[in-house]
């Protein structure tokens, strides 16, 4: 790394906590006009994922930020009118569509190692594009089945020539239907303005490195790289053109970098009361919870049940800017069940209770049940809160 110009602030953990979370979404009054959409575009990414317990993680990331939006209202929200595209940035994500250009370095990258270690056989490519072009936009099943017990997780050769022309930007993920991705022509996809290749990977770099800054509101090299996967040397290289400026927080061991609006105004506001999906993008990274929040998260979805704390599923308790608790829900009809819930303090119990009732309101439960807490006390307490 290169030597650094001299920090434009110096900010206490407690400042920088706040502008996290207010950075985030999660401090101060919400943008409600903007509704889903305007969550999507402050954040600059929303991280999908298989799993659904109360619903899927793209649905809990506005849930958490505006309350109880209709969940059809926030498929509609993401897929209608060309607002989105979904590719590879944290993970597998949601996208503004107005970034399509700035992600042209990855497919320029994709395409420059285009045999990924498998075997495509000649004119598999071509047939998927020629089959969307006429009938699109359409899944893998019906581009010929998903699966053929073939190498690369087992994909059929339609589906590895659909993945590989989606990672290219030769095709675009429309909407997901039952969860089967939906494919389309990036040229009828994507409007015309935005679909071209023309920024070069310095330009499209910065511009990731400066939404990422501004998304986090404050956060180190490794935090705001890996808000959507670059390399530390790429941050290094467009940093100091992007905006961000340096700045030190107590208690941080490295360097650090901030949105300089975010330092223009003092973060106030009211704080919300929400559970977080383990793949928020206020909570995805462990070190930077952990640094900014002292709690240590982890998912426990791919442990072995025997070795799991918290559960399978565990979603933090976010209440008076802290993460107090967290709990592993799940639902039985009309039933969300709390199959286990750790609580910092008793001081806990009426916001765990505030935010399960919201969360059993929104996904269609009416009730909600305590199987297993922290002790004895904290259950009681907690059943006695829900039933007020």
């Amino acid at each position: 790394m290169t030597s650094l110009p001299p920090p434009a602030a110096e900010l206490s953990a407690d400042e920088a906590r706040r502008i996290a979370l207010r950075a985030q979404g999660f401090l101060g009054a919400p943008d409600r006009r903007g509704g889903v959409r305007g969550v999507l575009r402050h954040l600059g990414t929303v991280q999908l994922d298989t799993i659904s317990v109360l619903a899927r993680s793209h649905e809990l990331i506005p849930y958490a930020r505006l309350g109880a939006v209709g969940r059809k209202a926030v498929e509609n929200a993401y897929w209608s009118d060309s607002h989105s595209f979904e590719y590879w940035s944290h993970a597998a994500c949601l996208l503004p569509v107005e970034e399509w250009p700035h992600f042209a370095f990855r497919r320029r990258a994709y395409r420059s190692r285009p045999h990924w270690n498998h075997h495509l056989p000649d004119g598999a490519y071509e047939q998927v594009i020629k089959q969307l072009r006429a009938e699109g936009p359409l899944t893998a099943t019906d581009l010929g089945g998903a699966k053929n017990k073939g190498e690369w997780w087992d994909w059929s050769e339609s589906k590895v020539a659909v993945e590989r022309a989606l990672m290219y930007g030769e095709v675009v993920c429309t909407e997901r239907r039952g969860w089967k991705r939906v494919y389309d022509l990036a040229e009828r996809a994507v409007p015309d303005a935005l679909l071209h290749d023309d920024l070069d990977d310095t330009e499209c770099l910065r511009r990731l490195v400066r939404l990422a800054g501004q998304s986090l509101g404050v956060g180190t090299r490794a935090d705001i790289a890996d808000y959507h996967r670059l390399k530390g040397e790429q941050f290094d290289a467009v940093v100091a053109d992007s905006g961000l400026v340096p700045v030190t927080v107590q208690g941080w061991s490295k360097p650090a970098w901030a949105d300089p609006q975010a330092l223009a105004t003092e973060p106030r506001g009211r704080h919300r009361t929400t559970l977080l999906s383990p793949f928020d993008s206020l909570i995805w990274e462990r070190a930077r919870t952990e640094r900014i929040f002292g709690f240590t998260h982890r998912l426990e979805a791919y442990v072995p049940k025997p070795k799991r704390i918290h559960g399978y599923f565990a979603m933090p308790l976010l209440s008076g800017g802290r993460l107090i608790g967290r709990v592993d829900p799940a639902r039985e009809g009309r039933t969300l069940v709390a199959k286990q819930v750790s609580l910092a303090s008793d001081k806990a119990v009426r916001p765990m209770a505030q935010a399960l009732l919201e969360a059993a309101e929104w996904v269609g439960c009416d009730s909600v049940r305590i199987e297993r807490a922290g002790t004895p006390q904290q259950a009681a307490a907690l059943t006695s809160a829900l039933a007020i």
